[in-house]
C-alpha cells in the first residue's frame, strides 16, 4: 500500500504550471502562502499533511487537501480520528461499494502528482523500504478520491483525499509482499490521457464504466527502485533529502 511519498512543491503544481502562464502561477503561489503546503522528501500519510490535488471540480487549479479521506457522513472529530488512518488508501476494486469511498468514486475524483513513493519488502519478519521513481525522474500521477467535510462544531470545511490502489504490476510485485495483503499492490498510476478521463465531471452510468476500466495495474510506466533507510523509528532520518539516498541491507540480497 502507499503510505509514504515524496513530492516537491513544483511537482505538486505540475498541472497548474502546464495550463497557466507565469503571471497566474505567481498569483497562485501567493494564494497558497496561507496553507502549510511545501516540498516533501519522505512524507508519511499518517501525519495527515496537506498536499495539492487537482479535482474534477477544479481540474486546473490545485486544492490543498489533507491526506486521509474524511467521508461526508463523519459526525465529529472523534469519529474522524478513528477512521482517518484507514482511509489513506482506497482499494480500487471496492471503491464503488465501500461507504467511505462510494460517493467520492462516483462524484469526487482527483489527481496527486508525486516525484516518487516508498514501499516495503518483507523478509524474516523485517521490513525493508524501497524508494520508487519513474526511470527518467518524471513526475508520477496518482488517481485519487477526495471529500469535503464540514466540522459541525466549528463550521470549518476540510478537503481531504485518498490514494486509490490496484493490483501490483510485475515490477511492484517483486517489492510489495506484505503478508497481510492478499496480493502485491501499487498506487493507481495514470498517464496524461487517463488523467483527463479521471478528472472529467461526467456522472453518467456509461462514463462510470470508463472510470472503472482505468482501475488496473500500470504495465507501461518504467520504474526504478533502491533501498533506503528506515522510514520510521530511531534509524529514520526523517523528512530530509537523505531519506531518498540508497542504503544497502546485506541480509536482503537482490530483489529487483
Amino acid at each position: 500500500m502507499c503510505y509514504n511519498i515524496t513530492s516537491a512543491l513544483q511537482t505538486q503544481l505540475k498541472r497548474a504550471i502546464h495550463n497557466n502562464n507565469s503571471e497566474q502561477i505567481s498569483i497562485l503561489l501567493k494564494k497558497l502562502e496561507q496553507y502549510a503546503v511545501t516540498s516533501h522528501y519522505q512524507l508519511s500519510g499518517f501525519a495527515h499533511n496537506e498536499l495539492l490535488v487537482y479535482t474534477n471540480k477544479e481540474p486546473n487549479s490545485p486544492t490543498p487537501s489533507v491526506w486521509g479521506l474524511i467521508p461526508h457522513w463523519v459526525k465529529n472529530e472523534n469519529q474522524k480520528v478513528k477512521l482517518w488512518n484507514s482511509t489513506l488508501n482506497a482499494r480500487g476494486e471496492s471503491i464503488f461499494e465501500k461507504p467511505s469511498f462510494k460517493k467520492s468514486a462516483q462524484d469526487m475524483r482527483c489527481i496527486l502528482h508525486v516525484d516518487g513513493f516508498f514501499e516495503h519488502h518483507h523478509l524474516n519478519n523485517k521490513k525493508y523500504p524501497f524508494f520508487i521513481t519513474e526511470k527518467d525522474k518524471n513526475p508520477i500521477s496518482f488517481g485519487c478520491l477526495f471529500s469535503e467535510w464540514t466540522d459541525r462544531n466549528t463550521g470549518e470545511m476540510i478537503n481531504s483525499f485518498s490514494i486509490v490502489t490496484t493490483e501490483g504490476n510485475e515490477f511492484l510485485s517483486k517489492i510489495h509482499n506484505n503478508p497481510k495483503s492478499e496480493e502485491p499492490r501499487m498506487p493507481l498510476i495514470l498517464n496524461e490521457t487517463e488523467e483527463e478521463i479521471w478528472l472529467n465531471d461526467d456522472h453518467s452510468e456509461s462514463f462510470m464504466a470508463e472510470i472503472k476500466s482505468l482501475i488496473k495495474p500500470n504495465h507501461e510506466i518504467q520504474l526504478k527502485a533502491h533501498t533506503v533507510r528506515r522510514l520510521s523509528g530511531k534509524e529514520s532520518v526523517g523528512n530530509i533529502p537523505e531519506a531518498q539516498e540508497e542504503y544497502f541491507y546485506e541480509e536482503l540480497g537482490e530483489i529487483i
